[in-house]
């Protein structure tokens, strides 16, 4: 496994495409702040260029860098309770350091720190987020597990690290740039 993680590290730090289980399902990434990988996991997920995707930290900090606030009560009652977790918090974001096809060309940035040991170490040593899509076609089937994967989208990546998932669902999503709050998606967590 610390030979998977290695070689996860080296594909990622060198521009490329990974598939990689995380708590909730199997996802599909790259690097933040690499545009041609960005561009290319877009097409590679055949996703619209103005759905954003989830990002993947490894610390509240990590997520602090890129978020222009965040505010105590989402601290507090969310991020305390549910990270590491099952949650997507969406805030508003730091548009220079995000690129707008990460952001579905919005200002505000979906983050999660997945409860997933091999994962969080591994977003730990490239040091940015990870893009954290879950690995299939845009509106095709959530991989939970290997034999899940779609072979088409297989064949499109430059690694799959293989291992478990544990919720087997979706990781539940809240706008947090808006009041009230607003659940976008029932997943994992039920708030």
């Amino acid at each position: 496994m610390k030979d998977q993680i290695k070689k996860t590290i080296r594909i990622l730090n060198e521009g490329g495409i990974v598939i990689f289980p995380t708590d909730t399902a199997f996802g599909i990434g790259c690097r933040i702040d690499n545009k041609k990988a960005i561009n290319r996991l877009f097409k590679v997920r055949k996703r619209p260029a103005n759905q954003p995707v989830p990002v993947l930290v490894s610390s509240i900090e990590m997520a602090e860098k890129y978020l222009t606030s965040l505010p105590i009560d989402v601290k507090e009652k969310l991020i305390d309770i549910y990270w590491p977790g099952s949650l997507t918090i969406i805030l508003p974001c730091k548009n220079d350091l995000i690129p707008s096809l990460v952001r579905g060309g919005g200002n505000t940035l979906g983050v999660r720190m997945p409860n997933h040991e091999a994962l969080l170490k591994i977003i730990e040593k490239i040091g940015v987020p990870l893009l954290g899509p879950s690995a299939n076609f845009s509106n095709g089937k959530t991989p939970y597990d290997m034999v899940s994967l779609d072979q088409e989208i297989i064949k499109l990546v430059d690694f799959v690290l293989e291992g478990e998932t544990k919720d087997k669902k979706v990781s539940t999503v809240i706008d947090c740039s808006i009041k009230p709050w607003k659940i976008i998606r029932d997943g994992a967590i039920i708030l």
